[in-house]
């Protein structure tokens, strides 16, 4: 109880002392930790890590066209392969399923690489980016050889694991036909001619770079995040299911010359390279960059207004006067950790 003074109330020093004691029952000790001001985050934790951040790039774009291909080339085979009662009791699938296999194979392609590297997997895509939306020319080279270089390990892994159905179907081991060699890599149909084959995969990858711009056009109407890969798979299974079947829509340049590259190294010998007089060059190559390039200016041309592009650089009153054009592409296109 605490003493009173003569008129009744507490004195000064009593009503301190009060205070202190109560404030001493009622507050417990906290152990706070304060962060070390010597503790730096790193972006090179070790000597491993400044070598990666060298090479995730490319290493991206090689596993993202490396998926593409397992997919893609793996459904090939099971729905041929397995047409030959000798490979399976029955028949694995359709022509639609094939068209699902390869657009399952590019949308998991671009999720796993598109955060990374933008996730091209295509060298179509690449050259008409740098030329159009001011992706650096220096990485074109490294890209492309990715590409390609995951083209023919996802073509090899899915080769090792059908290496025998594909001895029953050719009808003895060791003997290798273009009718496999198709498996892996794109022919036309004996009635295409060769300006039809071409115009084929012109069409199809000018279609291919129309969507790619118009999905990272910020003014246009781009997908919500994280679903880029969901629109490229649409987007492939639609070209699969109605422009596909005449020449295997390569629309790709690595998604062919990697696999073929490959069926030339495991025994299917240079006629992968002569077939059609050199078809392998002009038509699932050539084509799919003139008409890539083309789709790109098409839609550059007469849609898109921001500064990234080449058709809206601005000229020399605009350039007195310091004005540009708005930035309207999304980050990382066609994909990635700002753009899905």
């Amino acid at each position: 109880m605490t003493p009173l003074s003569c008129d009744g109330t507490a004195t000064r020093s009593q009503r301190w002392s009060d205070a202190m004691r109560k404030e001493k029952e009622h507050t417990h000790t906290e152990h706070v930790e304060f962060p070390d001001v010597h503790d730096h985050v790193t972006q090179f934790p070790n000597t491993w890590a400044r070598y990666r951040a060298l090479i995730r790039e490319p290493v991206a774009e090689f596993l993202g066209v490396c998926m593409l291909i397992i997919f893609g080339a793996g459904v090939d085979c099971q729905v041929v392969l397995s047409t030959n009662p000798n490979v399976a009791s029955s028949p694995k699938g359709s022509y639609l399923s094939i068209s699902f296999g390869w657009a399952i194979g590019t949308a998991i392609g671009v999720w796993v690489s598109g955060g990374i590297s933008g996730g091209h997997i295509n060298p179509a895509v690449t050259l008409a980016l740098a030329t159009y939306r001011n992706f650096p020319w220096k990485k074109v080279p490294i890209y492309i050889i990715s590409q390609v270089l995951g083209g023919i390990m996802g073509a090899a892994l899915v080769y090792w694991d059908y290496f025998h159905a594909i001895d029953i179907y050719e009808g003895g081991p060791g003997v290798r036909t273009l009718k496999t060699a198709s498996l892996f890599s794109t022919y036309a149909l004996d009635y295409m001619t060769n300006v039809s084959c071409f115009f084929s995969e012109f069409l199809c990858t000018a279609i291919l770079m129309i969507v790619v711009f118009a999905m990272t056009d910020k003014r246009n109407c781009p997908p919500p995040s994280g679903l880029n890969p969901l629109l490229l798979f649409i987007l492939i299974l639609g070209i699969g299911a109605c422009l596909g079947m005449e020449t295997a829509y390569a629309i790709n340049p690595a998604r062919d010359l990697g696999p073929r590259l490959l069926t030339a190294m495991v025994g299917y010998g240079k006629a992968v390279f002569t077939y059609r007089h050199q078809y392998w060059l002009w038509c699932p190559i050539m084509a799919p960059i003139l008409g890539g390039l083309a789709g790109g200016a098409f839609y550059d041309a007469f849609l898109f207004t921001g500064q990234e592009s080449i058709f809206n650089k601005p000229n020399a009153a605009a350039r007195q006067r310091h004005l540009h054009a708005a930035s309207e592409q999304r980050p990382h296109a066609p994909s990635g950790a700002e753009a899905v």
